[in-house]
């Protein structure tokens, strides 16, 4: 806080001063500007002085014609290189981006497209390959075992209870196992 803090009053008769300083040169700035379209109009726009005669009359007339031409060729001039000038800084600009090369990167909406598609949109007409991947791949046939077979098959279990009991059923198991 080594500084100190300007009153309200104070900032306020300030704030004034400078308001009535900048009043005062905009009102000379005005009266400077009125006095050089004054000066302008003088020296290029004589008060005219309109003759009686009608041949005189039709003289004025192709002389405004004359001096209008030549004002709309200066402007039209102008406009040119104003065009000029501006299309010159919209390709500087350009190039400034290159060299600075920071872009703006848009955001890109997510399209569900098919590889065909994608294909077709790249390269127009000259798609005729078809990207079908599945018809491609190699058919594998299952084998089934014949184990998986028995497995499978489900037998009533008290009818292989039957068979296995006694000694028919274990002789049965003993061949089977051999």
């Amino acid at each position: 806080m080594s500084e100190k803090k300007m009153s309200s009053s104070r900032k306020h008769h300030l704030k004034s001063v400078m308001l009535a300083i900048a009043k005062a040169y905009l009102e000379q700035e005005d009266r400077q500007r009125e006095e050089e379209r004054v000066c302008y109009m003088a020296q290029c726009c004589p008060l005219p002085v309109l003759p009686h005669t009608m041949q005189a009359l039709q003289e004025l007339c192709k002389e405004i014609h004359r001096k209008i031409d030549r004002v709309d060729e200066e402007r039209y001039d102008l406009e040119v290189k104003v065009k000029k000038g501006d299309k010159e800084i919209e390709d500087l600009k350009i190039k400034v981006q290159d060299v600075t090369g920071k872009f703006k990167k848009p955001t890109l909406k997510k399209v569900r497209m098919s590889a065909d598609a994608m294909l077709k949109a790249l390269l127009g007409s000259k798609h005729t390959v078809n990207m079908d991947l599945r018809a491609n791949l190699k058919q594998v046939k299952k084998e089934v075992k014949d184990e998986d077979k028995e497995l499978r098959d489900v037998v009533d279990w008290r009818k292989n209870i039957e068979d296995k009991s006694g000694m028919d059923g274990r002789k049965k198991m003993f061949e089977g196992d051999s």
